[in-house]
């Protein structure tokens, strides 16, 4: 499905024609707090408007006024007796402050998406340390805390001015959740290429065994009725044959070799990301979007 959505992005969750109950692979969301800004709007209503509830939705304010009728509704009708004691705890000690609206604020969204999200499906919470910290003690409380995955460390920019009460802040922090303890890799093209299977599951796929070399007398014999200038030696490939790692893909053919996906080389992901530059006024992929990543 291709389909924007814009607006109150809790007018939409709670849609459940739209968003029914775990149809949703990844989640992605980067919610600005404290960053003194009111976002201009980008879309428009159909007849041309300006968008209202667009506009509102792009407004980095945060006040308890604003925010009281919400929390209330939350504590009164949020079913997780835990994400409710959670919440009346930040109320206890943030009080009625712009951090309060801001949970407040956080708190229904992240359990509508909690609900949309798929068994297998996860979410990505980007946000800076302002808030971060409370954020995930509340993400721990509607996903559980045994859900929690990772904490991504986005290295985004060179370090700046000398600053005299604090450290310069130079990362961004995306916090990984998943529904329930289920990890499954999926790769439509890795999947594509290590197509076969051993019986124990394990997936390979067939490597080329003749040397393009072929003035190599010392590497050239027959072997399962084909005569060739090979790779290996006589006595590794039958080794190799014997340990069921040369086949033959059909009777008749040319050998070939098993190459299996978890002996490929490669870098592992981790959490501190350096390589992902921030984008600037000539990136091809900028949108105009003031918080886009």
């Amino acid at each position: 499905m291709n389909r924007l959505y814009f607006g109150d992005n809790l007018k939409w969750l709670r849609d459940r024609r739209e968003f029914p109950n775990a149809s949703v692979d990844l989640v992605y969301l980067d919610p600005p707090f404290n960053s003194n800004a009111d976002y201009n709007v980008l879309f428009r209503e159909p007849s041309g408007a300006v968008s209202q509830a667009q506009f509102h939705a792009f407004t980095d304010t945060w006040s308890w006024a604003d925010a009281a009728e919400t929390y209330h509704a939350f504590i009164d009708n949020c079913p997780n007796v835990a994400v409710v004691e959670l919440m009346e705890a930040f109320h206890s000690f943030l009080k009625h402050s712009p951090m309060m609206a801001y949970l407040a604020m956080m708190a229904p969204r992240l359990v509508e998406l909690h609900r949309v999200l798929k068994p297998t499906g996860s979410l990505y919470l980007h946000c800076d340390p302002t808030a971060s910290h409370y954020l995930r003690m509340l993400m721990d409380g509607i996903f559980g805390a045994e859900n929690f995955r990772n904490e991504v460390v986005w290295k985004r920019t060179t370090a700046k001015t000398l600053m005299t009460r604090r450290l310069p802040s130079n990362h961004g922090i995306r916090a990984r959740f998943s529904r329930h303890m289920i990890l499954t890799i999926s790769n439509e093209k890795t999947e594509k290429k290590y197509s076969f299977r051993d019986p124990d599951g394990r997936r390979y796929t067939l490597g080329d065994l003749t040397n393009p070399n072929r003035n190599r007398p010392n590497l050239t014999y027959e072997f399962l009725g084909h005569h060739k200038v090979w790779r290996w030696t006589k006595e590794r490939m039958q080794k190799a044959y014997e340990a069921g790692l040369v086949v033959q893909p059909s009777p008749g053919a040319v050998p070939r070799v098993k190459r299996y996906l978890d002996e490929r080389e490669g870098k592992p992901l981790d959490d501190v990301w350096t390589d992902i530059a921030p984008l600037n006024s000539q990136a091809q992929e900028r949108l105009g979007y003031p918080t886009q990543k």
